[in-house]
């Protein structure tokens, strides 16, 4: 079943939280509060972002985050693979180590789903959801 994980579930409620406070700092502990979000778990995920630019960390005691990129400019596709590697609804699209790989009579099928949700998550922005 292709399913959004809690992960993923905490980062765009913490970027809509970003978003939603324009500009503003908010620390890991203030989002983590206000979502009831596990702040460990926050933590990380938060840290995933900004390393990869999509927010940006501000060290200091009056520190906290801010959205650094354009949530227009960010393909859901690509903010999925970001928090959870390569998109695929079966394993074999992105790992090719199954054992029925060669004979397997759904695996053109399945491709061609995988390319079908693929390409509604290119053509959705991160925007969308968050803002």
């Amino acid at each position: 079943m292709f399913k959004i994980t809690k992960k993923v579930e905490y980062a765009l409620m913490a970027i809509r939280h970003l978003h939603m406070e324009d500009s503003k700092l908010s620390s890991s502990t203030e989002i983590a509060n206000s979502y009831n979000i596990p702040k460990p778990l926050l933590a990380k995920i938060l840290q995933r972002l900004a390393r990869k630019n999509i927010i940006k960390a501000i060290k200091g005691p009056n520190g906290g985050y801010i959205i650094s990129k354009d949530p227009l400019k960010i393909k859901m596709s690509e903010f999925f693979e970001i928090m959870e590697g390569p998109m695929g609804i079966a394993d074999c699209i992105y790992d090719s180590k199954c054992d029925q790989l060669e004979c397997c009579s759904i695996k053109n099928p399945i491709i061609k789903l995988n390319n079908t949700v693929k390409s509604l998550f290119d053509n959705m922005t991160l925007a969308e959801i968050t803002c």
